[in-house]
């Protein structure tokens, strides 16, 4: 039976660039895409093969600190659902809140954690494991890659229309007409913000398979992954990019020269390089860097087209000449005829948090600085900040105001942050928290036990924190089961060798 959840861990974990598709996560079945309804079967799926071996149901009922937790978790999503349905708002429609999206929501928030679990005790053998991050990366990658020079990929920064790049990489050096949006590539798949996290993530591991598999099919995935990562134009995936070559340099050296548990790899250490180089020469002329410099004169373009010092003074005269009812309406209509002008994002403005509803706010806005108007998670934060503050309810600090009215209202892009203003504090520290604790988990054992310092568990812990830390910077992370399944899957793994170095059992191979 072990061998059974083995092979099903194995592919449930590989088809996951499959269920990332765009169209497949565009069309809602019952309100819920297709991947997460299959992702929640995969997962119950798992559940069953597990405790099919009855030394996992031994182990758990010694594992009181896990059947707490449960109860615990249980407990906290019961009086959240309590507290936000009797949420009270400036939206009519409650913006948007629905019970049964939000039960979902707390089941697919569970299923990470139940995959670190099962992972962990699954004796989940290492060249298996290195099989299925290989074959994530060529299937997001190279994917990536190929659409890219075929010119047929979706750009980075569209998510509700299935838009296509207008040329390839080959642009990015001879052509300058073109704007950010046009080139930045994600293939096929949905979320460009997500996908880079995942290439963030897998990318340590990668490089340690190369070291221990030195060959030309690593070669080309790992530079592959390199180029597609600079292809999805984001600031994790560049970025990204650069940071985990030069981290991971820096840990081979160490584990090579200095720990010495490592064979040193002169092979290795020059393709490393070359790599490194190669992407440090093309960064420059990544999207990225062309969508800072347009977001910075894109908010003084708009107010000189739209005469802004002239609407400032039309606002404040109008404003002092009515009062009540007649001032809120002139204010109203001012807003939907003149937002643009002030570089307020128009799904904000008009649908999510709807100028109609809170019209004083959206002015308090128009008065700010031009960065502040234009910092849109900050615009996007004080939203959430206000409606939960209006609801006068002091338990949405501890139980938050649903994942419903949060995605609806403004899906803040900053992980853990998003996650207090939807389940609260103590469902943010119950749901999302945890992966810092496995994470302070494996760094401990690898401070204090000898075993635990090998450069596999090395690039484990870089991994999973390279993905927690783009889920902070950029959010678009710990929402997504496409990428909460696979950094649940590696974390797992990660415990399972952080307990084969304890018991000093030889790590698998």
């Amino acid at each position: 039976m072990k061998k059974r959840l083995q092979t099903f861990l194995f592919w449930f974990i590989l088809i996951q660039p499959f269920l990332d598709i765009y169209w497949l996560s565009r069309p809602p079945l019952l309100k819920f895409s297709l991947p997460s309804i299959l992702r929640v079967l995969g997962v119950f799926i798992a559940i069953i093969l597990f405790f099919s071996i009855k030394s996992n149901w031994q182990r758990l009922k010694k594992q009181w600190w896990i059947i707490t937790y449960i109860a615990i978790l249980i407990l906290y999503s019961l009086c959240h659902l309590f507290s936000v349905k009797n949420f009270t708002g400036v939206d009519p429609t409650s913006f948007g809140y629905s019970t049964k999206v939000e039960i979902f929501y707390l089941i697919r928030a569970c299923l990470p954690l139940i995959v670190i679990y099962i992972t962990s005790y699954s004796d989940f053998k290492t060249k298996y494991f290195f099989r299925v991050i290989q074959a994530i990366s060529g299937l997001y990658s190279l994917t990536i890659v190929i659409s890219n020079l075929l010119v047929f990929s979706l750009t980075s920064y569209h998510t509700t229309g299935a838009k296509r790049i207008s040329a390839n990489i080959f642009s990015w050096f001879t052509q300058t007409n073109y704007p950010f949006n046009a080139l930045a590539s994600k293939g096929i798949f949905f979320q460009a913000n997500t996908l880079s996290a995942i290439l963030f993530m897998i990318m340590p591991i990668m490089l340690y398979i190369l070291y221990k598999e030195f060959n030309l099919l690593n070669i080309v995935l790992v530079s592959a992954q390199a180029l597609a990562m600079l292809m999805l134009g984001t600031k994790v995936g560049n970025f990204g990019l650069i940071i985990s070559l030069v981290i991971f340099l820096i840990i081979f050296l160490f584990h090579s020269l200095i720990l010495k548990n490592t064979k040193f790899s002169a092979k290795f250490l020059i393709t490393l390089i070359c790599i490194l180089a190669a992407s440090s020469a093309i960064f420059p002329y990544s999207p990225t860097l062309r969508r800072s410099s347009l977001e910075n004169g894109v908010a003084q373009k708009r107010s000189n087209l739209g005469d802004k010092n002239r609407l400032d003074q039309e606002l404040d005269s109008r404003l002092k000449r009515y009062k009540g009812q007649k001032q809120e309406e002139y204010l109203k209509n001012f807003i939907k005829k003149n937002y643009w002008v002030y570089s307020l994002k128009n799904d904000l403005v008009l649908d999510h948090y709807s100028y109609k509803n809170d019209p004083y706010y959206w002015l308090d806005v128009m008065k700010r600085p031009a960065t502040e108007r234009l910092n849109y998670r900050h615009l996007e934060q004080d939203i959430l900040s206000r409606v939960m503050n209006n609801d006068k309810n002091k338990l949405n600090k501890l139980f938050g105001i649903s994942f419903s009215r949060e995605n609806n209202i403004a899906p803040l892009e900053r992980d853990f942050l998003a996650q207090y203003y939807s389940i609260g504090l103590l469902g943010t520290i119950l749901l999302t928290v945890i992966y810092i604790f496995v994470l302070g988990y494996g760094i401990f054992y690898w401070l204090v036990n000898k075993n635990s310092k090998t450069l596999l568990i090395s690039s484990l812990l870089l991994s999973g924190g390279f993905i927690l830390f783009a889920a902070f910077y950029a959010g678009n992370v710990l929402e997504y089961l496409s990428a909460t399944l696979v950094m649940a899957f590696i974390l797992g793994f990660l415990l399972q060798n952080i307990r084969y170095s304890r018991t000093a059992k030889k790590l698998m191979k």
